[in-house]
């Protein structure tokens, strides 16, 4: 090539453009990173792309002047061509910034390439700018504006291409257009650039053309800036394969994959395979270790399951943790019968034993498992059928697996349903509460009711408690339903009252969930204040589970209850996790026989603990209360054994308001 007496090396020519080109293809491998990246991270990226591209634009302009022979002396401004550096990268990063934005527009494109292409050109004026000579260089405006349309068109084409490839990692061919198309702006507007540009001697020329005379400064930086792109380059590779990968895609506690390497590892490689299967595993209770004995041990443990985990599994699959005590594993090629095999494996080596920092731990684990292609043919669904069957599982007993089938989806699905109903059955006025006697055998009369929460479903009709509550419970909608419970009781009992009807107390199930605000004996309080009910006149019911669960703070605010003059009973007595050693420091009035016992009294060992359970009370001078009575050989029972007070099918079913009050009448009478 040769111009004005300028001459240039072709062959140094094609290495700045490799020199650019090679350099925006690593950028863009590394702006590829940021649509899996969010916070420091994406910036980090953003900020690391930008270096890149913008050192090898800058260093392809001074390498293109290098590959000319000047007929004169060339030297250098050191801070203006800094300066044009900076300008490069700066614009590098806007532009990336914008392009990478969402949502993805054209506009973004268009206006990145704008951005890239005006930077290409300002940095190319300043670099020459930055350039001693002893000439003048003067520039034809029209001919300059056709340089830079050409850095701008082909920019916005070369950051058009991105949408193509932003989420590839790898290698793509796009991905190679757009380096080339960038490449071509910043070469085609550098070299035409100076081939329209019109020179003028100031002084007497040499008589040899010699080869452009560069300072030490120039030629260092550019060498900097080369190693600069290659070590930016290198290094984010490593880093991401090495550090960041195993960040995103691993947990930092057990180091298995987490959801995202899930995610990944369904999309690459379980669907391979014909058939497969995926486990939910989940470990029973594991929140009680945490709670006593500290989540460092809690910690410790996980860290042995996730290890005899992915021995049981071993080459044949994977072992993913999702967060918490919840485990997934990912058999591919797999049977139902090899994974049901696999399953009673994990369950005996989970149960085994662990010694950690001189704990000996037992725990369980339920797992629930579904099988693609009958359950699904993508991750959503498998996970889906798997979890529920897990719930399955832990429903019915724990320490068990269950494989997927319809009725557990029909189930899954009721549940579901009623859950979402359940939410809006109070500001319906869905809810109502029906009332049981307890009937005094020797005096027979009527000493007290329980009163009974029911839901009337627009669609469905009565659904038992028994389906629910449990929802209620897990959701956290039993404290504000047990809240107007609480309401709607004290406020009929009061109009009972007010019409000489009974004069009784009435009892309501408590939820473990009422205690966890601490302000349970306020709510009472608030309820008795409305209604205007003595306070002897509630009895509150709670399970030994309740009594036992940070026993201190719950006997603290059953201790206000019943300084407030409410009654407290312990249902189900006999049935729970309470120690007898304990008993006598929980502050109740009575103690209810679970009904289990009441229907098989005819066994002797059943017999013999009604019996001591009726001597407990009376020693604690506590009442008792048996449940479940329908026939009259357990009140005879019952009556011998020093029981008088009783409650079931025998003496009234629970009876809504209008039942009851004839039932009054009648057994009144």
């Amino acid at each position: 090539m040769d111009q004005m007496g300028i001459h240039y090396n072709i062959w140094i020519v094609l290495l700045s453009f490799a020199l650019v080109a090679a350099a925006s293809y690593s950028a863009l491998n590394l702006i590829s990173q940021v649509s899996h990246s969010a916070g420091r991270i994406r910036r980090l990226w953003l900020l690391s792309g930008a270096c890149v591209l913008g050192s090898g634009i800058w260093a392809m302009h001074f390498v293109g002047i290098m590959a000319s022979r000047l007929p004169f002396k060339v030297s250098y401004h050191p801070g203006t061509a800094v300066l044009s550096l900076l300008i490069i990268m700066s614009a590098c990063y806007v532009s990336l910034q914008i392009v990478t934005s969402s949502p993805q527009r054209s506009w973004r494109f268009l206006a990145g390439g704008a951005i890239l292409g005006s930077g290409i050109s300002i940095m190319h004026y300043t670099g020459m700018s930055a350039m001693k000579l002893e000439i003048q260089v003067h520039y034809r405006l029209t001919d300059q504006a056709v340089s830079v349309l050409i850095a701008l068109i082909s920019s916005s084409i070369g950051l058009f291409l991105l949408r193509r490839f932003k989420d590839v990692t790898g290698f793509s061919r796009w991905k190679l257009y757009s380096a080339l198309f960038i490449a071509l702006a910043v070469t085609g507007m550098h070299y035409t650039s100076l081939r329209t540009s019109i020179l003028h001697p100031q002084g007497p020329q040499g008589a040899a053309p010699l080869l452009m005379e560069t300072d030490v400064i120039l030629l260092t930086g550019i060498s900097m800036v080369t190693l600069f792109v290659l070590a930016v380059s290198g290094g984010a590779v490593f880093l991401d394969r090495n550090v960041l990968e195993r960040m995103a895609y691993h947990d930092p506690l057990t180091e298995l994959p987490n959801r995202h390497g899930l995610e990944r590892y369904f999309r690459e490689e379980f669907f391979r395979g014909t058939a497969g299967a995926v486990f939910f595993v989940d470990l029973d209770r594991f929140k009680s270790i945490n709670d006593t004995l500290g989540h460092d041990i809690g910690d410790l443990l996980l860290c042995e399951v996730s290890a005899r985990l992915t021995a049981c599994v071993g080459a044949q699959g994977k072992v993913f943790r999702l967060g918490g005590d919840e485990f997934l594993i990912a058999l591919p090629d797999c049977s139902i019968a090899v994974a049901e095999e696999t399953a009673q494996h994990i369950l005996l080596e989970l149960k085994k034993s662990y010694s950690i920092e001189d704990n000996e731990l037992y725990v369980t684990a339920s797992v629930g498992i579904s099988l693609t292609p009958a359950h699904g043919t993508d991750r959503s669904a498998l996970m889906k059928a798997a979890d529920t069957a897990l719930y399955t599982s832990k429903d019915s007993g724990k320490n068990k697996f269950s494989v997927f089938d319809l009725e557990m989806n029909r189930h899954q699905v009721r549940r579901m349903s009623l859950e979402k109903d359940l939410r809006k059955a109070l500001a319906r006025s869905e809810f109502m509460v029906v009332y049981q006697p307890k009937w005094d055998s020797l005096l027979n009369v009527t000493v007290g009711l329980e009163a009974l929460l029911r839901w009337r479903h627009p669609e469905h009709g009565i659904i038992s408690p028994g389906e629910f509550i449990p929802i209620a419970e897990e959701t956290g909608l039993i404290v504000p339903i047990t809240y107007w419970m609480l309401h709607e009781v004290c406020g009929q009992n009061m109009l009972w009252h007010t019409a000489n009807v009974a004069n009784v107390a009435v009892s309501i199930n408590m939820s473990a969930r009422m205690f966890e605000g601490g302000s349970l004996c306020d709510v009472v309080e608030e309820a008795l204040a409305c209604s205007g009910l003595a306070p002897h006149f509630l009895e509150l019911e709670i399970t030994e589970s309740i009594a036992m669960n940070n026993m201190e703070e719950t006997v603290a605010q059953l201790s206000k209850l019943r300084e407030l003059g409410v009654r407290v009973s312990l249902d189900d007595f006999g049935t729970g996790f309470s120690s007898l050693g304990n008993l006598d420091e929980i502050p109740v009035n009575t103690l209810k026989i679970d009904q289990v016992f009441i229907r098989k009294s005819k066994m002797h060992s059943k017999k013999a603990i009604i019996s001591n359970i009726i001597a407990i009370a009376s020693n604690l001078n506590m009442e008792v209360v048996a449940e479940g009575v329908e026939t009259t050989e357990q009140i005879e029972l019952l009556q011998s054994l020093g029981c008088r007070v009783m409650q079931g099918f025998y003496y009234g079913r629970p009876m809504p308001v209008k039942e009851l009050g004839q039932w009054f009448i009648e057994n009144t009478a």
